[in-house]
């Protein structure tokens, strides 16, 4: 079921898009007709493409990620600041800081520093500063919490941004391009949809027209707040549920255990831990292996028993050799 109707969209101004000398032709799949020279726009999409970011709104809100809702123009930053501070989201409605995103860390150094000068205020080491520098700090603690106070809570980067009119946050839709950051956007016939994942086909400028989708946007992130929460309720049901059961079981297996105590002498007469010693009996058996017994056999070997015989030979090449000299005598 559409979370809309036509007719409260007709109501509301969201079929006017702007001139048709201004308009971009990337949005003329979107584009209805041409009327008095103005672009109307074609609601039927529109409701398929606020169902479509709704329902992502929502899965994002149930998995317990922030929205970082962006809205500075005029007619819009009220409407959007009740509806983020309603669901607990960050939102920006001032001037976008650069880097914001692509430079995060800084950003958050920026809040801790607000959050170091209430810290200062509530333990009384503000009164001890000179005057001159309270006005200083006082000044300091304004300009951050006019820019970055509706962030103090946004730990880490967002899981999406919802942006009014990307032409005026172009700033802030490069940054979540860069990042992979998707990006959900109300686009009017004269912006470029390309670098928008989930396009929402409105009129940017009418308050009526922001405030309808709005609150569409923002039924859908109470519904995946309070779904959320319910699957918590559950948890926590189940998990002490869980241990009512388990002191019951503790309590049984005692009893099992009692009870195995009682028939443990039914089972010492068992004779299968008996035989085993026979099995230990038998291993000498293995022990008689005739091939270590047969080794003094290789012992007799001739061949160093003949070495004497060589030896023996030797003097009678001595004795060959002393007749020699004895026949040169001779001679």
């Amino acid at each position: 079921m559409p979370r809309t109707n036509f007719q409260d969209l007709l109501d509301a101004g969201v079929h006017f898009g702007h001139l048709k000398r201004k308009w971009n032709p990337k949005m003329a799949p979107y584009i209805f007709m041409e009327k008095n020279g103005i672009h109307i726009i074609d609601l039927h999409k529109t409701i398929v493409k606020i169902d479509e970011a709704a329902n992502v709104a929502k899965q994002l809100a149930k998995a317990g990620r922030k929205i970082l809702f962006v809205a500075t123009k005029k007619q819009a930053k009220d409407i959007v600041a009740e509806a983020a501070k309603s669901v607990n989201m960050p939102y920006v409605t001032e001037r976008w800081p650069g880097g914001m995103l692509t430079n995060f860390p800084t950003i958050r150094k920026a809040v801790k520093k607000m959050n170091t000068i209430d810290k200062m205020m509530t333990d009384g080491t503000f009164e001890t500063l000179a005057k001159r520098e309270r006005l200083q700090v006082t000044r300091q603690r304004a300009k951050l919490e006019k820019n970055l106070g509706s962030i103090a809570d946004l730990n880490r980067l967002p899981a999406a941004l919802f942006v009014v009119d990307i032409q005026k946050e172009v700033n802030a839709v490069r940054e979540a391009f860069r990042l992979n950051i998707p990006v959900i956007a109300l686009v009017d016939t004269c912006c470029d949809p390309t670098p928008i994942d989930y396009v929402i086909p409105a009129n940017d400028d009418a308050a009526k027209s922001i405030a309808l989708i709005i609150e569409v946007i923002r039924q859908a992130v109470g519904e995946g707040l309070e779904e959320r929460k319910m699957e918590k309720d559950k948890e926590v049901v189940m998990e002490s549920s869980e241990d009512d059961n388990d002191a019951p079981a503790k309590r049984s297996r005692t009893r099992r255990q009692r009870i195995d105590e009682d028939k443990a002498p039914v089972k010492e007469a068992a004779p299968a831990k008996e035989e085993a010693p026979a099995k230990k009996e038998e291993a000498p058996v293995k022990e008689e292996k005739p091939a270590k017994e047969e080794a003094p056999v290789k012992e007799e070997k001739p061949a160093k028993e003949e070495a004497p015989a060589k030896e023996e030979e030797a003097p009678v090449k001595e004795d060959a050799s002393e007749d020699v000299p004895e026949d040169k005598k001779s001679e």
